[in-house]
């Protein structure tokens, strides 16, 4: 089976800074590759998609986002540097094995 905790508080910054987030995960995929993905969700309920880790690749940037993958720990945060306005908004993490992208 798999899951995916986020049990961090919100949190309050400051336009400029930098927050990081974080999700831990279970999975029996342990002999399997997976991704995990950061998605953002406005007020509005559309959900926008950040950045993605591959299980097997070293920490994953783009942009103003940055990730740090903790795999022996199932762990994975993620760093918004650089904070803006729109930054406002609840974020998701997301565990997919990799034959369902094919």
């Amino acid at each position: 089976a798999q899951s995916v905790t986020q049990d961090q508080p919100d949190i309050v910054s400051e336009v400029g800074k930098a927050v990081t987030l974080n999700c831990r995960y279970e999975t029996s995929w342990d002999m399997f590759r997976y991704y995990i993905f950061w998605y953002k969700q406005i007020p509005s309920g559309q959900m926008t998609y950040l950045i993605r880790q591959y299980s097997d690749d070293g920490n994953a940037r783009d942009g103003r986002y940055s990730v740090n993958f903790q795999k022996a720990h199932k762990s994975i945060s993620l760093t918004i540097s650089a904070l803006e306005l729109e930054d406002s908004a609840k974020y998701f993490c997301l565990l997919l094995d990799s034959q369902c992208l094919k």
